[in-house]
């Protein structure tokens, strides 16, 4: 500092500060590390909808090979199966297609048309669901007609010009080959008849429609050895009547952004325990990948399909570094051992926000409490952002203990934990936070035979407010948030999926508040318009409800439709979005499913080294790998000698 030894005091002093204060600002590391993803060259990578878009949309694809690049997504990531349920959607069942690849793995016919027609219209295809007799089955329209892409029963029928198949058309083989001949009346809806009459390639003597197909074996039963041409000569045969339209809501705007803060760690596996939600997949899926036979010829090279890890937090305590990653530390004074308060004449505040890509299944909170003379903390839970508090528990002595936060936090995505501390002496010197969690194994990072080229690749440095809730709130009492525990002002729509009143129109409004600066708004809508004069107009304000703008519009006529959509004009600096819905009708119009995004910039976000581990067996011995990618974006290589049994991957911050 020699050459500052002319310099008067004053200005010497405000030179030293300043380099202090720079210096300070240099070595605060960031709090949160965001959009952490491991990818094997062995696994394509579908973190994002735009990631799925770059793996299986390539450059000159007809609109036909787009379609069948969707149905190939969804057979590969999903398995038949009893269809899970969140209680958000109104149709019951899971409709997200990034939800049915990451989180579950597996649904029933109408999650599988949700899912064809969510991926088609983000490539900008019109899509539709169509019933037919007992199932649900989806078509995608292009070359000036609608095809057949059946990602549930795993099959698709090619005409003689090429081209996919609709509905109308199997139906028209299918009734045509019956009636051509009256000795085919006792075929008809007998399926065990129909399976004696499909033995060895006997099926091929049916439709000619149904006699390429490709998805058949020898006696017209697909890979998954339960379903195939007996079935499909039943599903497509059905009187005159047409096959009714039906919308089946795919819910847009989930992704994976595994987000990991000093002290968090997410495990993966690839095994399970049985924990499952409600509307549990058969033990068998469970167990075996036997069914999953077509999955593994597109390239699924995971054990099983139904994962269980575990999402933990060990909160570091002691010294404030845990403040880089709270949502609220309000008059703490931080010890070594952990925070205590600061001013015993107020409570004391701590916030932990827990959000996940993963569902959480179970919750346990490890406090270990100080508590000073009449102090005491207060536990509280907020499943929705903060809006209302619900009590966990009463600390009264100091010690360790359990908490159960299942009741809170179960099939969430996303809540906050309150610490309110109270008395001189009050804190908190541990804390450690452990969930179980759901997650499909078939789009992990998973290893092969050789040498596999592993990256770690961290994206942009944000996070998620998500608004998605039941839009029946008495369906959702006591399982799930309804949309109407985000507070809406609502003036003529009733809060039971926001229908329109007697007077033809009317509005809700919800104010979403965000961490940091809001970086754009996602929203999909699942609703109905029967008439071309019913619809809702959606505007948005990003100044505290001054001024609004118009955002998009949905209307009819339709007896129900979705739309995905993003506001990326956002100004500099907001961190509050009000979402308007104006809705207006003739007929009917209402509002089935909605989910808002607001993606934000996370205000302590950045890049610190991830810790990778893998674990997996060969040959009955167990092989690991710890790996610490220094870079943002940084490839190594896992050498395997032999054909490897995964077992787990996590993802935790260098200490």
């Amino acid at each position: 500092m020699r050459f500052m030894s002319n310099l008067p005091v004053a200005v010497l002093a405000a030179c030293m500060l300043l380099c202090a204060c720079l210096l300070r600002a240099g070595d605060a590391a960031p709090g949160v590390v965001s959009h952490i993803k491991v990818i094997s060259d062995k696994v394509e990578d579908v973190s994002t909808l735009e990631d799925w878009k770059k793996a299986y949309i390539k450059d000159g694809m007809s609109d036909q090979d787009k379609a069948i690049a969707v149905w190939k997504t969804v057979v590969k990531y999903r398995h038949q199966d009893a269809p899970p349920n969140e209680f958000v959607q109104t149709e019951g069942n899971v409709h997200d297609p990034m939800k049915t690849i990451h989180v579950y793995g597996y649904g029933m016919c109408c999650c599988a048309s949700s899912n064809i027609e969510g991926l088609a219209r983000y490539l900008g295809l019109q899509a539709r669901g169509r019933i037919i007799n007992v199932h649900s089955v989806p078509e995608v329209f292009y070359d000036n007609e609608w095809h057949l892409l059946d990602g549930s029963l795993m099959n698709h029928f090619l005409r003689p010009d090429g081209k996919v198949a609709g509905v109308d058309d199997l139906r028209k083989a299918v009734r045509g080959w019956f009636e051509a001949d009256p000795g085919r009346k006792g075929l008809r809806g007998n399926d065990n008849a129909l399976r004696k009459f499909a033995l060895d390639e006997g099926w091929k003597k049916g439709p000619e429609l149904l006699a390429a197909c490709q998805f058949y074996d020898k006696n017209g039963i697909n890979a998954a050895g339960w379903h195939g041409w007996p079935s499909n000569m039943q599903e497509y045969d059905w009187s005159d009547q047409k096959a009714a339209e039906y919308e089946y809501g795919p819910s847009m705007g989930y992704q994976l952004n595994v987000q990991l803060r000093v002290g968090e760690r997410l495990t993966r596996n690839w095994s399970n325990k049985g924990l499952l939600v409600p509307g549990d997949a058969k033990d068998g899926l469970l167990k075996s990948r036997q069914a999953l036979g077509f999955q593994t010829k597109l390239g699924d090279i995971a054990p099983g399909r139904i994962g269980n890890g575990t999402h933990e937090y060990d909160v570091p305590l002691g010294g404030g570094a845990y403040r880089s990653g709270a949502l609220l530390a309000d008059n703490l004074d931080d010890s070594a051992q952990g925070p205590r308060v600061k001013d015993a004449a107020k409570p004391g505040t701590l916030i932990i926000r827990m959000p996940s890509s993963y569902i959480y299944l179970s919750g346990e909170a490890a406090v270990k409490a100080v508590v000073g003379d009449g102090g005491s903390i207060a536990v509280a839970c907020s499943d929705n952002h903060g809006l209302d508090w619900k009590d966990v528990a009463k600390i009264e002595k100091a010690g360790e203990q359990k908490l159960d936060l299942k009741p809170f936090a179960y099939l969430r995505y996303d809540y906050r934990l309150r610490f309110t501390l109270n008395g001189k002496g009050t804190g908190l010197d541990a804390l450690k936070i452990t969930h179980d969690i759901l997650h499909s194994q078939a789009p992990l990072p998973a290893l092969a035979e050789g040498a596999n080229k592993v990256t770690v690749a961290c994206g942009a440095q944000e996070g998620t407010i998500t608004y998605e809730g039941n839009m029946d709130p008495d369906a959702a009492k006591g399982k799930q948030v309804a949309h109407s525990d985000y507070h809406p002002v609502l003036s003529g729509l009733d809060s039971k999926l926001l229908r329109v009143g007697d007077s033809g129109k009317g509005e809700a409004t919800y104010t979403l508040a965000t961490p940091g600066d809001i970086a754009r708004v996602r929203m999909n809508l699942h609703f109905r318009a029967r008439d071309a004069k019913d619809g809702y107009e959606i505007q948005m304000s990003f100044d505290e409800g001054k001024t609004f703008k118009k955002v998009e519009d949905v209307a009819g006529p339709f007896k129900g439709s979705s739309k995905y959509f993003t506001c990326a004009d956002v100004p500099a600096g907001a961190k509050q979005a009000q979402v308007k819905l104006i809705g207006r009708q003739r007929n009917t119009a209402c509002i089935f499913d909605m989910r808002i995004d607001a993606d934000y910039k996370e205000l302590s976000g950045g890049f610190r080294p991830v810790k990778v581990t893998y674990v997996w067996d060969e040959g009955g011995a167990e092989k690991k790998d710890e790996h610490v990618a220094q870079k943002p974006e940084e490839t190594y290589t896992i050498n395997c000698a032999a054909k490897p049994t995964m077992k787990s991957i996590s993802m935790e911050l260098a200490q």
